[in-house]
């Protein structure tokens, strides 16, 4: 069965990210983590070398070039059973968040994919609630799936669309709603309408 994993340009997912979201797979479920957010000084700092040797996920690293200390730094310095452990006992809800999570195609497919909507705030959250209603329960991988999220610019963040976004989650929780005819099969219908290449 095939399977999709999720991520954003704005991460960087640490060597074993792939094969944490693999191994813990489960027919049923969806999986979903967080992310470590680097201030912006740091962020800038980083460098394709600090990636490939994996110093920017060493917790001491990250301190001494400026990253605060704070609880959800956490995640970096759990080893793998207190991972599992931390996961099971976080009091998180857990909320897919587009950042770090992944899901069987099959049930991406059954609730059509990401409402297109909506743009930049919550949509991955409101995907996930209609996962949830399909019946595919979630599961953290909060402390063992890592990313480290670069800090940026926000230019295209709006308000309003952000309160649209979190009324239509809200309603499709409240009613239940497993799919969104605004998702891949309309995307899939209009390229085949445009002869774009997506029938290929």
């Amino acid at each position: 069965m095939a399977y999709i994993v999720f991520t954003d340009g704005d991460c960087i997912p640490r060597r074993d990210f792939l094969s944490v979201h693999v191994n813990r797979a489960q027919p049923g479920h969806f999986l979903s983590g967080g992310y470590c957010k680097l201030p912006m000084s740091l962020s800038q700092q980083i460098t394709r070398e600090d990636i490939i040797d994996g110093r920017c996920f060493d917790y001491d690293w990250l301190r001494a070039n400026g990253m605060p200390a704070g609880r959800k730094n956490l995640k970096l310095k759990a080893s793998p059973g207190r991972a599992q452990l931390y996961n099971r006992l976080t009091p998180t809800r857990c909320n897919l968040k587009g950042a770090n999570a992944s899901a069987w195609t099959r049930d991406v497919i059954r609730v059509n994919g990401f409402d297109e909507r909506m743009q930049w705030g919550g949509l991955d959250r409101e995907f996930g609630v209609r996962l949830n209603n399909a019946g595919v329960k979630a599961r953290h991988v909060r402390y063992d799936a890592i990313v480290i999220h670069l800090d940026h610019g926000r230019g295209y963040k709006d308000p309003a669309m952000v309160a649209a976004n979190k009324a239509l989650r809200v309603d499709v929780e409240k009613r239940g709603i497993t799919t969104t005819e605004h998702g891949i099969s309309q995307l899939m219908a209009e390229g085949y309408e445009k002869g774009d290449g997506l029938h290929g």
